[in-house]
């Protein structure tokens, strides 16, 4: 068996933000447009009206105060409501390999590697832009890289999941070294015309660089952990099945749905235990950790978590946010927040990357810098 050391990370973000007061003037617009067309409904009682977002709301639900989009323009425009991105043919690359390809050069290059010294390419994304042919294998070929690749789905834990499979195929011995790629277009599958949820994704594109340790510097993979409970609180119905049911039509629940009391009571329990047990199994102290590099889904659920963990308060810095920036990009979270806040962990530090999502899942790397 070989030991798995992770030796780079790269994040590809966005050009385009959206503020919180760009996101709430454009519903409450679409909101007054779709009150003034139903309004004879309204004062009839047979539908309720659409209430309007603030800042303040979003803010204090969930923690952002911006996200990065791939594209803004159709978002905002109250007529729409959706991105706006152009047909691009069978021969050029699409969206999320391009993207994808972007994190994963971040990370190649600061490992001094190129794709070629790639042999396994995991494409690990809560949503694929074609089901076939697999997303993982247009990026291996765009950056060159040999081996093996293939797509995962496992939602907002993708990344993790990822990382748990890459590791375990170079510990033994199946491949070599592995880049585990989460392109999150986060925004295709929002329904930015509802309230409770319009706030909450933003777009991102992360990678995640896994070697056999042969003494290269990076950060130790000490143990992973995945699990699942079957729970349809977190969903989305799309699917190549729906034209079988004559079900074409632009419908809510082909987007983003969650029942968002239960998803709360139901995961920080979840998750909570997950980690502990985790940590317990591997002979890993609460005094342990310095530092916890949770799902950046929300601000409270986090501080609950971290709380839950460490057995107090989290310190500064001991459990960074970064979703007030990036808003929740669903499996690159943990990614983005690593990347972000590792490298001043000197050798002997050790820290915990933890995801969980639609599913319930939920996925867990305890990690030590070398």
């Amino acid at each position: 068996m070989h030991s798995v050391v992770l030796t780079a990370t790269g994040v590809f973000t966005p050009s385009e933000v959206i503020t919180n007061d760009e996101l709430v003037e454009a519903f409450n617009a679409y909101a007054d447009l779709q009150n003034a067309q139903n309004a004879d409904a309204i004062e009839a009682g047979t539908i309720a009206a659409i209430p309007h977002s603030s800042s303040d709301f979003i803010l204090a639900a969930s923690g952002i105060e911006q996200r990065y989009v791939m594209s803004r323009d159709g978002i905002l425009d109250p007529t729409r409501m959706y991105p706006r991105f152009p047909e691009r043919s069978d021969d050029e690359p699409s969206l999320m390999a391009e993207i994808g390809v972007k994190a994963a050069q971040i990370a190649l290059d600061r490992a001094g590697l190129s794709g070629a010294d790639v042999d396994l390419i995991l494409c690990a994304a809560s949503n694929m832009e074609r089901a076939y042919p697999a997303m993982a294998v247009e990026i291996q070929q765009l950056i060159g890289a040999g081996g093996m690749a293939f797509d995962m789905n496992v939602a907002c834990s993708s990344a993790t999941f990822g990382i748990q499979t890459a590791a375990d195929m170079i510990r033994a011995g199946s491949v070599k070294r592995a880049l585990v790629i989460s392109p999150e277009i986060t925004s295709g599958h929002l329904e930015w015309r509802d309230r409770d949820c319009h706030f909450i994704f933003g777009d991102v594109a992360t990678a995640v660089l896994l070697e056999r340790d042969e003494g290269q510097d990076g950060f130790s993979v000490l143990s992973t952990r995945c699990a699942t409970q079957f729970s349809n609180n977190i969903r989305n119905n799309n699917g190549f099945l729906r034209p079988t049911r004559n079900a074409m039509e632009d419908r809510r629940d082909m987007r983003f749905m969650q029942n968002g009391r239960k998803v709360f009571k139901e995961v920080l329990p979840l998750v909570s235990a997950h980690i502990a047990n985790h940590m317990a199994d591997e002979g890993v102290e609460a005094v342990d950790l310095k530092r916890l590099w949770l799902h950046q889904a929300n601000k409270t659920m986090n501080d609950y978590i971290g709380k839950k963990v460490l057995g107090r308060e989290p310190e500064a810095g001991e459990q960074p946010n970064i979703l007030q920036d990036y808003a929740n990009t669903s499996s690159a979270g943990s990614i983005i927040a690593f990347d972000k806040y590792s490298a001043d962990l000197t050798s002997g530090d050790t820290g915990l990357i933890c995801s969980f999502g639609a599913g319930y899942s939920v996925g867990s790397v305890i990690v030590r810098r070398k």
